[in-house]
């Protein structure tokens, strides 16, 4: 079996980004924040999903995609926090009709509901929802929700405590995943998303989250940002800031997935980080779209990749399914469930 630990429902109905546009602008003008969402059938899902995240699961040869909402359009930066509730709600509400209408395929991940400035406990109402109502097995954490100014404190700083606590309460993981930037400095998918995972490598190394939280556990998408291409210059600064290394102090809670769109990244990722701590993910119909011209591949096609790997077949099992099933327990309880 073959699960992606990182898909977005990058090709929502076109009703469901105008809602979200009514609202915005609902919000500027002093209206109505939460308007009526629009009717949109089962078979338009279907429509959506089948000529694309489905379609290429199929060509490319995985089972199981961790879907969650848009991360570019999660947008905590956007209004208020009553904003960003009913958001939210929406998004994620649209997502577990994605699982049902395709429940052997889709397995639902959610947007928490953010906002700059408040205190992140106020998201824990709607993760709760999710995990023990929607049958969700994790959620995405925006480090940053101001959207490219960077107002939070560190990841490891108490104020996110009370959701890390839920977090572990529920059994569930994050991935660490901003979402679009308002600062022209930083291009969002370029930029802002790369900045953003190595950012909260380093304020794990920095800190002494895991000893609080020993079972929490994160995953960093696009094969961890800057951190295993620069493996020994974060070894060197846990040795310089008196942390113990790396593989003790972050790397039992922390996990990488595969986004990374050319051979030599896979490459090194593989021969940097431990087997035990890469999942398999592809991000596609995502950031990166295109068939690579020196290949006649898809950028995206990550499983391709991984396939060409020198590693034994045992240590692609772990990828491809094993570590996410770990690291998703609630993923493996319900693949259990269906037979799986």
């Amino acid at each position: 079996m073959i699960i992606d630990c990182h898909g977005h429902y990058t090709t929502a109905p076109a009703q469901h980004d105008r809602w979200r546009e009514a609202q915005t602008a609902a919000f500027k003008a002093g209206g109505d924040i939460d308007p009526a969402y629009p009717d949109i059938s089962d078979d338009e899902i279907v429509e959506t999903i089948e000529k694309n995240q489905l379609r290429l699961l199929k060509e490319r040869g995985a089972d199981i995609t961790i879907f969650s909402p848009r991360a570019s359009t999660m947008a905590h930066h956007i209004g208020d926090e009553a904003v960003s509730q009913a958001w939210t709600r929406r998004c994620n509400d649209l997502i577990k009709r994605v699982v049902d209408l395709f429940p052997r395929t889709f397995v639902g991940v959610c947007q928490l509901p953010q906002s700059p400035g408040i205190p992140v406990a106020h998201s824990i109402a709607e993760l709760e929802r999710c995990v023990t109502e929607l049958g969700f097995v994790g959620c995405n954490l925006n480090p940053d929700p101001s959207g490219g100014h960077w107002t939070a404190q560190p990841l490891t700083d108490r104020s996110w405590y009370p959701i890390f606590e839920k977090m572990v309460e529920l059994d569930v993981p994050a991935m660490v995943h901003v979402s679009g930037s308002c600062n022209p400095n930083f291009h969002a998918t370029g930029a802002h998303y790369i900045n953003a995972d190595t950012t909260a490598f380093m304020q794990f190394l920095e800190g002494d989250l895991f000893k609080d939280f020993p079972t929490l556990r994160f995953i960093i998408p696009h094969g961890g940002g800057a951190a295993p291409y620069h493996w020994g210059r974060y070894r060197g600064l846990a040795d310089m800031l008196k942390r113990p290394p790396l593989r003790a102090h972050v790397m039992r809670n922390v996990f990488f997935d595969t986004c990374v769109y050319h051979q030599p990244g896979i490459d090194l990722l593989f021969r940097v980080i431990d087997i035990d701590n890469i999942l398999f993910g592809s991000e596609m119909v995502g950031a990166v779209r295109g068939i690579d011209p020196e290949t006649g591949n898809y950028f995206d096609d990550t499983k391709r990749y991984v396939d060409a790997l020198p590693i034994p077949e045992a240590d692609k099992r772990k990828v491809f399914e094993g570590n996410a099933r770990r690291v998703y327990p609630h993923l493996d309880a319900i693949l259990k469930s269906q037979g799986r």
